[in-house]
């Protein structure tokens, strides 16, 4: 049974593929999203807009609604899951492990949708972006 396995945080995900118990995983894909990495006064480059007080003429600065650093995040998370979507679709993979922190976790499981759940057979709860692929692969084993 082919598996993909998917290590990820906020601002790097990699994709490998696992064939079967001995093999190396095959690394399919090393996604970059840099802007994750940014402050959130770097991310929102326009100045905040102007309001005026209910009462009296005072004028001050509206805050934004959301945190431009989740948004960031939650749109590589977009980007991952729509990437493991076409995989599943296209029959390139029948399960998927995932490995990611808890907040990024959180944020792919928020966008995914059932059928690509159903294909997760196992999760870890870690960041292991940095690690090599041996370490990648035995947590992959564990989880399966």
């Amino acid at each position: 049974m082919k598996t993909w396995v998917i290590v990820s945080n906020a601002t790097r995900a990699r994709l490998y593929a696992l064939e079967g118990r001995g093999q190396p995983l095959a690394e399919l894909k090393d996604l970059v999203h840099p802007e994750a990495r940014l402050k959130g006064e770097e991310i929102e480059s326009d100045r905040p807009g102007r309001a005026f007080d209910s009462r009296g003429e005072q004028r001050h600065a509206m805050e934004p609604s959301t945190d431009p650093k989740h948004e960031e995040a939650m749109r590589f998370a977009r980007e991952v899951v729509a990437l493991l979507r076409e995989g599943l679709h296209a029959h390139r993979f029948e399960q998927l492990c995932i490995m990611a922190p808890p907040q990024f976790m959180g944020l792919l499981r928020e966008v995914m949708d059932a059928p690509l759940k159903r294909a997760v057979k196992g999760e870890l709860v870690k960041d292991l972006t940095h690690e090599d692929t041996g370490r990648v692969a035995a947590e992959a084993w564990a989880l399966l």
